[in-house]
C-alpha cells in the first residue's frame, strides 16, 4: 500500500438539513417583507401622487375661470339702481352665488381681505396710505383672491392703511 492510500479520509462534518431549511425560510420570510413593504411604499406614493395631481388640475381649472366670476362681480357693481329689481340682474346674482357656492364645495375658499392686518403671502399690496401707526389693515379689496386649503390658487390685490 502507498502511503496515500493508507491515511484515512477526513470526516465529512454531519449536515443537518432541518438546520439548512429553517436558515432557508427565515431568508426568504425576510425578503418577501420587505418586498411587501416595498410595494406599500409604492402603493402609499402612488396614492399621494394622484392626491397632488387631483389638487393641482383643480386649482388650475378655478385659476381658469376666476376672470369669468370677477366680470360677473364687476357687472353687478355697476348696476343702476333703477334695475337692481329687476329679473336679468336677480338671474346673474344668483349665476353668482351658484359659482361661490360650487367653488366653496370644491375646498376653495375666498381670502379675507378688508379690515383684516395685510399679510404678504396671501394679499398683493397695490397701494398704501400712510395712517398715524404701524399697523397695515387692508382698506380695499380691489380683486378677490382664492385658496384651497394653504395653497393660494390667486393673491388678493388690495389696498392698504397703516393704522
Amino acid at each position: 500500500m502507498s502511503k496515500e492510500q493508507a491515511q484515512p479520509l477526513p470526516k465529512q462534518p454531519k449536515v443537518d438539513h432541518t438546520t439548512l431549511l429553517t436558515q432557508e425560510i427565515e431568508t426568504l420570510t425576510e425578503a418577501l417583507q420587505r418586498e411587501r413593504a416595498d410595494a406599500m411604499n409604492m402603493r402609499r406614493r402612488h396614492e399621494e401622487q394622484i392626491k397632488n395631481l387631483k389638487s393641482t388640475l383643480k386649482a388650475s381649472v378655478v385659476n381658469e375661470l376666476l376672470p369669468v366670476i370677477d366680470n360677473f362681480e364687476r357687472a353687478l357693481k355697476h348696476v343702476p339702481e333703477t334695475l337692481k329689481d329687476e329679473d336679468y340682474v336677480k338671474g346673474v346674482q344668483g349665476v353668482v352665488t351658484q359659482f361661490e357656492k360650487t367653488l366653496s364645495d370644491m375646498g376653495v375658499q375666498r381670502i379675507p381681505t378688508v379690515g383684516h392686518e395685510f399679510n404678504p403671502h396671501i394679499h398683493e399690496a397695490v397701494g398704501i396710505e400712510d395712517g398715524e401707526g404701524d399697523s397695515e389693515i387692508v382698506s380695499e379689496e380691489l380683486q378677490a383672491g382664492y385658496q384651497i386649503g394653504d395653497t393660494i390658487i390667486r393673491h388678493a390685490m388690495v389696498k392698504v392703511i397703516k393704522q
